[in-house]
């Protein structure tokens, strides 16, 4: 399975080339750009498609810096953790970054060690979110796969209601309730009203 990626920004070829190095030689796939713009375009391409990746910036590039390239890739609405490689003069610009969103920062000189631990752990929220992303967007689609008569008994069960209420609420029968009950389990992955009402509980959460 590939690895989730890793894209390097920076506008320098000899940091950009040794930082690639460095995660190459540690089982990342790392992707690198010389700058804010040529990433930005590839990053719009995907068309909000964007799986599971984490992006190592320099703050101080041109023509574009590493705070505009943060801003634009924002708007965009994407996930990706941000973390931003400074200089000891720009750790109050950092700072300001990580509280408008940004994941983290690490002052040059650094530890080799310590800058993979940090996009490890930028990795491993990333992979988190993306797996959360795709379970509400699968709920969401057996949600809309439901027949209006179907919507009609899910709310009912998930209010508690058993099969005969149901059927007198709706004005059909207990078997017809059976068999759309059959239906919505097998759409929506339970084996219970409790579970589906988790399930649906959990999305609402997401938003």
């Amino acid at each position: 399975m590939k690895r989730p990626e890793l894209h390097i920004i920076d506008d320098d070829p000899d940091i950009r080339d040794g930082l690639a190095w460095l995660f190459d030689s540690r089982g990342y796939q790392p992707t690198t750009w010389d700058g804010g713009e040529p990433f930005l375009a590839a990053a719009r391409a995907l068309g909000g498609d964007w799986g599971a990746s984490v992006v190592l910036m320099d703050l101080r590039m041109a023509p574009m810096s590493g705070l505009v390239t943060f801003e634009q890739l924002k708007a965009l609405g994407c996930p990706w953790p941000v973390l931003f490689l400074t200089g000891h003069g720009d750790v109050s610009m950092a700072v300001a970054a990580v509280k408008n969103g940004a994941w983290d920062f690490l002052e040059k000189p650094f530890q080799d060690n310590e800058l993979v631990d940090r996009v490890a752990q930028a990795l491993a929220a990333a992979s988190a979110v993306q797996d959360v992303d795709v379970q509400a967007r699968r709920l969401r689609q057996a949600l809309s796969s439901l027949s209006p008569r179907e919507r009609e008994v899910l709310d009912q069960l998930i209010r508690g209601h058993y099969n005969k209420n149901i059927a007198e609420n709706l004005g059909i029968t207990a078997r017809t309730v059976e068999f759309h009950r059959a239906n919505i389990f097998e759409k929506m992955g339970v084996s219970s009203a409790i579970e589906l009402a988790h399930k649906l509980g959990r999305l609402q959460s997401l938003g």
